[in-house]
This record gives structure tokens, C-alpha cells and sequence, in this order.
């Protein structure tokens, strides 16, 4: 936070910086025809959004950049989870890459599995569904040797029941 008292006016950014569906990190792209998202493939650059990635108190999303803040669109939630491991033994990895304990969980209409950990609520990403079919037992989940409830949720319900928001602006 040095950096914020060194340069003090220095403007925040929105519309930006993007977290898709499954973890990955959309940067805008200015066209002449419009706006599109790539996808952030260097390796550094991922892991120091990923290591700056905090949320402020009105429940916005952003990673800080020296003085800057660069606020993040999210697609579904603010954190997107890939199992790690094999079985009911797995446990979860952030796409931030850092391990989670499964507090609850529930699925959406969409079949979409919401997870809820000590750093916030998430997503589990699409790709690990299959394997989870086979870790559920009696309305439960079988994670990281625990068994968690399942429930059932609306998804346009996830940002005012968990405190985030999906598209931040300016105040």
C-alpha cells in the first residue's frame, strides 16, 4: 500500500480485467468494431493478478497494481475451484492456485456446483462436474474426507446471499 500513499490520485480501472467461467482471466481488447475479451496466457502475469486478488468492502472483486486498482467482471462467482486429487480424498484448488476447504454447497438450476470456502464462494469449474457425479452420496458431497451437505440454489440469488458483485462500477 505504499504505492496507493505515494501516488494517491491515481484512478481506479473498470471494465477490464474479466474472470470467466472457469478461472480464466479476460483482458478487454479495443477494436474498431467493438470490444472483445482475450484470454491472459503469460504464466507471470497470471500468477501476479492471482496473488494481488482481494475483495473491497462493497463486496467488489480486484486485483491491486501498485497504486491501482483493477476491478474484475466475474462471470458467475468471484472464485472458480478444479478438484485436486482423485475421489472423495480431493480437495479444492482456487484458480488463484491456492487450496480450499469446502464449507457447504449447492447446485443451481443449471446443474452449476456452488461451493462455499473460508476465502469466499465459488464455482466449481464445468470440466470437473463429471467427476463429482461420482462423489455424490444421499444428498451429499464426498470432498476432502468430509461429507457436505447439498442444497439447492437460484443462481441470479449468489450475489446478494454471498456480498459480491458481479459488474463493478465507479462509485
Amino acid at each position: 500500500m505504499r504505492a496507493k500513499s505515494k501516488w494517491p490520485g491515481t484512478p481506479d480501472v473498470y471494465g477490464w480485467l474479466a474472470l470467466d467461467r472457469r478461472g480464466d482471466w479476460l483482458l478487454r481488447e479495443e477494436h474498431g468494431r467493438g470490444d472483445s475479451r482475450s484470454r491472459i496466457t503469460n504464466a507471470a502475469l497470471r500468477a501476479f493478478v492471482a496473488r494481488n486478488y482481494a475483495a473491497d468492502p462493497r463486496g467488489c472483486w480486484y486485483f491491486q497494481n501498485g497504486p491501482q486498482r483493477v476491478y474484475v467482471q466475474l462471470a458467475y462467482a468471484p472464485l472458480v475451484f478444479r478438484l485436486d486429487g482423485a475421489g472423495a480424498d480431493s480437495t479444492l484448488l482456487d484458480h488463484c492456485g491456492r487450496h480450499a476447504l469446502a464449507q457447504a454447497a449447492w447446485l443451481d438450476e443449471e446443474g452449476s456446483l456452488v461451493l462455499l470456502t473460508g476465502r469466499g464462494p465459488g464455482l466449481l469449474d464445468d470440466r470437473d462436474l463429471g467427476r463429482v457425479a461420482d462423489m455424490l452420496a444421499d444428498g451429499a458431497l464426498l470432498l476432502g474426507g468430509r461429507e457436505i451437505a447439498l442444497g439447492e440454489i437460484r443462481s441470479a440469488e449468489l450475489p446478494l446471499r454471498f456480498g459480491y458483485v458481479l459488474n463493478p462500477r465507479a462509485e
